[in-house]
């Protein structure tokens, strides 16, 4: 693909929130390609289909991404819009991640039933029932509130609402990002926090994934502050060895040239926690003239020096929470997950 031809397919999953996800992105290339059109082209991956068990014991990986990468390595489309939660550390060969974008609100947020109304976590009567699919959130809702019930939920957001609307639940744990691309900011009774929950490594960005040989057609989408938090948590879980249903959490920040990062793991129940916090100074960052892949990011438009610095930051905090046992921590949250 070159920036001559006239037409970019746009891959993406089918859900409403995915393809307002693409058209967010779809707006911001129209600025930068005026004279193209875009055509999106959807399809159902294979974690949209299965929805009768938990993500973490369909023991595939790829789930939210597998369909989307065959359609781009073999041409049928030429970028992919993807939640970047939910793209693998490790991409298929001749594919990488060409942009991500500016991050919004990367925070997790609690939505009620309307009988609890005005409440929270801290006040939510005893044996509540609160849904989540993901290992990382009930670990640390186990943690923090075991007086709550916390039940698997599965299906796209309109779906969990309505069974959380319904009475199948008391409240939905849902990132606050989703929830406000889906115009549903008024159904968030409680964002939060890093102190209560720390979140999914990429939640909030955006990411497009594209041939590699098309990466500086991308690159220009880029923002400067989110790709260098992601790309330090996106290494930090791929030393794990995590995916992206692992019991693992991150919160990053950068202030000036001063790259922060916290990351944590826990078991299953809550009851074992590793944390620990890092940082790195980007200051003496300088073009290298090269242009490597960090986990599958590559970009043109950043120097490339102060990449390898986040990736490293990344790493280095993992490795010295796999001194601490963190392997051990997430193998026996993930087997506990299976067998329960």
């Amino acid at each position: 693909m070159s920036k001559d031809g006239k037409v970019f397919k746009v891959g993406s999953r089918k859900s409403e929130l995915a393809l307002i996800q693409t058209n967010l992105v779809i707006e911001h290339l129209k600025k930068i390609y005026p004279e193209h059109e875009f055509e999106i082209v959807s399809m159902h991956t294979m974690g949209d289909q299965i929805l009768d068990r938990p993500l973490p014991k369909i023991g595939e990986k790829s789930l939210f991404t597998k369909e989307l990468e065959e359609a781009l390595s073999n041409g049928e489309v030429d970028l992919v819009v993807h939640s970047l939660k939910d793209l693998p550390t490790a991409l298929p060969d001749g594919l990488a991640v060409g942009a991500i974008l500016e991050r919004e609100d990367a925070r997790d947020g609690l939505l009620l039933n309307s009988k609890h109304r005005g409440l929270s976590l801290e006040t939510l009567p005893p044996n509540s029932i609160v849904g989540t699919s993901s290992l990382r959130r009930i670990a640390q809702l186990k943690r923090k509130f075991p007086t709550l019930v916390i039940k698997d939920i599965r299906g796209n957001l309109q779906t969990r609402l309505r069974k959380l609307d319904s009475g199948d639940y008391d409240g939905i744990i849902l990132a606050v990002a989703g929830v406000h691309r889906m115009g549903w900011e008024h159904r968030i009774s409680e964002i939060l926090e890093e102190s209560t929950m720390l979140y999914a490594v990429g939640q909030g960005a955006l990411a497009v994934e594209c041939r590699t040989a098309d990466c500086s057609i991308f690159s220009p989408l880029s923002h400067f502050e989110t790709l260098l938090r992601t790309v330090a948590e996106r290494s930090l879980l791929c030393t794990l060895g995590g995916g992206c249903s692992a019991p693992v959490a991150v919160t990053s920040r950068l202030e000036g040239e001063i790259l922060h990062l916290t990351a944590a793991c826990w078991s299953l129940d809550g009851s074992v926690t590793e944390q620990l916090s890092s940082k790195c100074s980007l200051a003496k960052g300088t073009k290298s003239g090269t242009l490597d892949m960090y986990c599958g990011v590559t970009n043109a438009k950043v120097d490339e020096q102060k990449l390898s610095l986040a990736h490293h930051l990344g790493v280095n905090l993992a490795n010295d929470l796999i001194d601490r046992g963190a392997l051990k921590i997430i193998e026996e949250a993930k087997i506990a997950n299976v067998s329960s």
